[in-house]
């Protein structure tokens, strides 16, 4: 056989088996010929092939063992899924005849598909494309819609600056979350990565064949390599792969939308990956064997160990990523058992020759990254379409895999059989345990321990017998009938309805009682009548005649007899827990841990089977923690948290791919060291000189932007102070002229000192306002009484010493108010920029020249003593040199309490709002005031509100929206469905990265409820228009990561005077503080 055709025997047979286990895996369906005859109708097509075998509701016939058993012994695919069933008409290789060897590599030829033979591309191939394609298709339309729905980079350079050496994430680019998460977790094992980074296309691509395969893999690299060195040097928080998804739509054709399956994808890029190192190997080592540098870190081989009808056979094989079912198993090494070891095995290793029929597999050589594909996915065929097992599997984070090596066979199998003779003994002492704890023949049973103890007790008791009708009548309370003489009881019915307080505290006399009774005595009981209770019945349960030797015996006997009880099932649980101690550590001695795998990465889906969101878990052993990989998001993690959202069982995500290295073998996450100066290679030092200048080009445009960001922001700046200083010389010369200012924006100050009197500096609008209706009303009538007390107290009336003095009688007034504790429905800081400056410690010059400010206003009363102390004041802010105070931090000082109103405007609306039940628009204004907030707060405790306030809102606001949507969807009506929906996608979607970024617990609840709440409806039944609906608006749904969507434009807020901001202030909370449990 030559290189060539076993090189096609190998990819045919790959191909083939690989997309026949897929069908199998969702359809359920078992017959081989009937997975073959669906692919063949469908040409390929997996949703084809699907839809075929549910539409015909085929009956899975019952499967042939000698079919299923020569799966092992004719394929050498490296690729073959453990424990899979091969085409019915393979030929049998167990015997030694070669004239079957060469047949079977015949008809493997002969079925090989044309167009693989032709292009190098197979059916299969071309069927997972159509995802690959739908995901760039995905992102195009997602160009297309509102910009309420598009995932969008922040306009501001400096938010996706990256951090010091934080990792780089990579932008999802429409559905492409599995994409990120395989990547990464390739990225993080630094052979690969290197492998990635220095490869180099063949010297002779041009003479190679030019197939659509060439073309595809060569480019596919290149954008790899390029995509690596982004994530290793550059300076951007996260990078687009849209290049490299790009690269691979381009690669097949197809219309269909859907998202990509991670165990798929890896597949299929470890195979392109595969076939592009293989090229240029094959230049390299013409004359000897070349080794492909992606086979020898990902690829195995077992030994598949068999007997069939007592004729034994052995076949060596090769694997990628090995498949576990997860269905039935509760942990990692109950999943690998069961794939080592199919059918029934006694034969195996038995000398008898029998007719028993199994399977054992090997490892040989296990790869240095070994990767378990657990399947999570099964096909429901009442429901006709897949569906996600939620089960709850464990798995370590140290792997010690010598029980499943040949070298370990024999003492394997010797182990494995004392663990089945424990089990065997452990299911008896199990069964008798059960019989203690659930002692008794009918359907409700009791721990025979407590049957003991009761009856010992009924035996101990003493009989108190009386008239249970005394009892009543003594217990009744006093009322109108305690008086009367009572006829004989009749029934227990009939007292209880005599001895109620009802009947008893209504009666205002005999009359009245004895039309009572004789209601009660009405005929509706006499069937009652008969049913006499006996007079001596015990007010409780106990013997009626026992004599002191019967109880003492009986005593002694119960009190034996629970003690042999608890005795007894406290050995048998002894002997469970030694047994189950013993399982545990069978394979714990040094001889059966040589073989460690360190946990890389666990890649996890959320969601349902045909939605979700994936992420990754990746460990880094040079800071020894957990790293969580979430598109753009790259963040430290816990162990517990992994275990949290991979083991599964109580949430909808769980882990999909476990990747596992070899511990043994450090150089696969090891750090590169230079071989003249001994130094670890880092950042750019890692990269060949042309990915060196592909990241120093994409740095410098990133660079560039940054930098026209800054200019662009500083000509806005100058703007306003040109347009502020504008507005001061219009209000100079028309001084009766009313000045407001509509936007809603934070206006800037002019920094820079008059330069004479005529151009007097502009001041903030809420020191300084020309209408007395506003502001300045207020603040003139403080600056006019501070005066007045000033002029009371002080002897000397120069306007000098009136202004010193007023200006500490108000200083020490708002220092009260900043170091008061206030109540929640006040804050002093509202009332005056002062409080505001004292408690966040502002520099005493910018107190200074505030309050100066506060008494050089125009507006103050026209009396001589006002008139003087004002132009005192304007004298002395003349006089403040500029290397005084710094007109820069002056200016920022005013800019953040000018942000600090505008919040509290924007907060104050949205809980009005919120009051009202407008949650639609009440978000809006929750969302911006807690933003605005939170950039205040950065600065400071005291510079902005109680974030734990904003945020309980906000969360209550989403979560309030969410079931307003949810309500509407579950209406069916169109019209209040895509109303529903149009809210979920407009307001909500949008705001969960806002939740997620800040990683609180309860906001990461309040998300949690809500994607549950709509991943509910997929098991119900709906109108297919409804389902359409929910299949496309659940990806939007899952797929959240911290990236922020573009949002609604900050609505429009009036300015409030100071009096106006105060009052409604206080209104809020006051109504706020009477809503009990508020959450605060």
């Amino acid at each position: 056989m030559t290189v060539e055709q076993n090189v096609l025997q190998q990819h045919s047979q790959k191909h083939q088996q690989t997309l026949l286990n897929q069908l199998r895996e969702v359809t359920g369906t078992t017959d081989v010929q009937l997975l073959q005859q669906a692919l063949q109708v469908s040409n390929g097509d997996l949703a084809e092939a699907v839809a075929f075998l549910t539409e015909k509701n085929a009956k899975v016939p019952q499967q042939d063992e000698t079919t299923y058993y020569q799966t092992s012994q004719v394929s050498s695919d490296r690729y073959i899924s453990v424990g899979s069933q091969a085409d019915s008409n393979v030929i049998d290789l167990t015997g030694d005849d070669k004239d079957d060897l060469q047949r079977a590599i015949a008809l493997s030829l002969a079925e090989s598909n044309r167009a693989f033979r032709e292009t190098g591309i197979t059916d299969e191939e071309q069927a997972i494309s159509r995802v690959l394609e739908a995901s760039i298709a995905e992102n195009k339309a997602c160009l297309k819609r509102t910009h309420t729905e598009v995932w969008s980079d922040s306009p501001n350079p400096h938010d996706r600056k990256r951090i010091d050496n934080c990792p780089v994430g990579l932008k999802n680019v429409g559905n492409t979350c599995w994409f990120s998460a395989v990547i990464q977790s390739l990225f993080n094992l630094l052979e690969f990565q290197r492998l990635v980074l220095n490869y180099s296309p063949p010297a002779r691509v041009h003479d190679l064949p030019h197939n659509q395969k060439e073309h595809r893999n060569l480019p596919f690299m290149q954008e790899l390599r390029n995509l690596f060195s982004l994530m290793v040097g550059s300076k951007r928080k996260y990078v687009d792969p849209s290049r490299a998804v790009e690269i691979l739509k381009d690669a097949f054709k197809s219309s269909e939308s859907q998202q990509q399956d991670v165990s798929e994808f890896t597949h299929k890029l470890l195979d392109w990956l595969e076939d592009a190192f293989k090229m240029k190997t094959e230049e390299d080592g013409e004359e000897d064997k070349p080794k492909n540098p992606m086979v020898e870190l990902f690829y195995g081989r077992f030994l598949a160990v068999g007997v069939l009808e007592g004729k034994k056979f052995e076949n060596t094989e090769m694997f990628g990523q090995y498949p576990l079912q997860v269905n039935g198993f509760k942990d990692l090494h109950e999943c690998l058992e069961a794939a080592m070891i199919e059918g029934e095995i006694e034969s195996l290793h038995s000398a008898e020759n029998s007719a028993r029929s199994g399977q054992e597999h090997w490892f040989t050589e296990l790869p240095p990254v070994l990767t378990f594909e657990l399947s999570r996915f099964e096909f429901n065929q009442a429901l006709g379409r897949p569906e996600k097992i939620h089960n709850k599997l464990e798995f370590p984070s140290m792997l010690y895999m010598d029980r499943y090596m040949d070298r370990n066979r024999e003492i394997t199998r010797i182990k494995r059989e004392e663990i089945r003779r424990l089990k065997e003994h452990l299911t008896l002492l199990q069964q008798r345990l059960e019989r203690y704890l659930s002692y008794g023949s009918g359907p409700k049973r009791f721990p025979l321990a407590d049957v003991l103890q009761y009856a010992m007790e009924f035996a101990s008791s003493k009989p108190v017998c009386t008239s249970p009708v005394e009892d009543i009548d003594s217990s009744a309370p006093p009322g109108g009938t305690t008086g009367l003489q009572l006829p004989p009881p009749s029934s227990l019915a009939e007292q209880d309805t005599l001895a109620s307080p009802e009947s008893s505290g209504s009666a205002s006399g005999p009359a009245s009682t004895l039309s009572t009774a004789q209601q009660q005595r009405a005929p509706i009981h006499k069937p009652f009548t008969q049913s006499r209770l006996p007079p001596d019945l015990p007010m409780h349960p106990a013997p009626r005649h026992i004599t002191e030797e019967e109880l003492r015996v009986l005593e002694g006997c119960l009190h034996r007899w629970r003690s042999e009880v608890e005795n007894d099932t406290r050995d048998l649980q002894d002997s469970i827990k030694r047994i189950h101690r013993t399982i545990e550590l069978m394979y714990s001695d040094k001889s059966m841990m040589q073989v460690p795998y360190r946990l890389h990465a666990v890649l996890v889906h959320e969601g349902q089977a045909n939605a979700g969101h994936y992420w990754a878990y990746i460990y880094d052993p040079h800071q020894r923690c957990w790293m969580k990989y979430n598109d753009i998001s790259v963040t430290k993690s816990s162990w517990e948290e992994l275990v949290r959202d991979s083991f599964g069982g109580y949430r909808n995500a769980s882990a999909y791919c476990l990747m596992y290295i070899n511990d043994k073998k450090p150089f696969l996450t090891e750090e590169e060291f230079d071989k003249e100066t001994g130094q670890i290679l880092s950042g750019m030092d890692k990269l060949p000189p042309d990915l060196k200048q592909y990241v120093k080009e994409d740095n410098e445009l990133f660079v560039k932007e940054i930098e026209e960001w800054n200019a662009l922001q500083a000509r806005k700046a100058q703007q306003e102070k040109m347009a502020v200083a504008a507005a001061a010389a219009a209000a100079s010369a028309a001084s009766n002229t009313s000045i407001s200012s509509s936007s809603p924006q934070p206006m800037s100050i002019d920094g820079s000192p008059p330069d004479n009197a005529a151009a007097p500096q502009q001041d903030p609008e809420y020191m300084e306002q020309p209408s007395p209706t506003n502001d300045s009303k207020h603040l003139q009538e403080d600056t006019e009484r501070a005066i007045s007390r000033a002029t009371a107290e002080q002897e000397e009336r120069s306007p000098e010493a009136l202004l010193n003095a007023a200006l500490k009688l108000e200083y020490a007034r708002l220092l009260r108010f900043a170091q008061e504790d206030t109540p929640p429905e006040n804050d002093y800081r509202l009332q005056h920029v002062i409080v505001y400056f004292l408690q966040n410690q502002a520099p005493k010059k910018i107190l200074e020249r505030t309050l100066l400010t506060q008494f050089a206003d125009r507006n103050l009363a026209f009396d001589e003593r006002c008139k003087s102390i004002m132009n005192v004041a304007r004298a002395k802010l003349d006089l403040i040199k500029p290397e005084e105070v710094n007109m820069d931090e002056y200016e920022i000082w005013h800019q953040d309490y000018r942000n600090f109103r505008e919040t509290t405007i924007f907060m104050i609306t949205g809980l009005e709002l919120f009051h009202k039940t407008n949650y639609v628009e009440a978000l809006i204004y929750l969302t911006y005031s807690y933003q605005y907030n939170k950039e205040l707060l950065s600065k400071g405790l005291y510079r902005g509100h109680d974030e734990e306030f904003l945020g309980h809102y906000r969360r209550d606001c989403l979560l309030k929206l969410n079931e307003q949507a949810a309500a509407m969807f579950e209406s069916g009506e169109e019209p209040v469905v895509t109303t529903g929906l149009g809210i979920m996608n407009e307001l909500v979607v949008p705001c969960i990265p806002l939740l997620l970024v800040h990683d609180t617990e309860r906001d990461l609840l309040a998300v949690e409820d809500m994607r549950n709440r709509w991943c509910s409806y997929l098991g119900q039944e709906m109108e297919p228009n409804l389902q359409e609906k929910l299949t496309d608006f659940l990806p939007k749904l899952l797929d959240c990561s911290t990236e922020i969507k573009s949002f609604h434009d900050p609505p429009k807020v009036p300015a409030y005077s100071t009096l106006e901001l105060c009052e409604r202030y206080s209104h809020i909370m006051t109504t706020l503080c009477k809503v009990a449990n508020h959450g605060r």
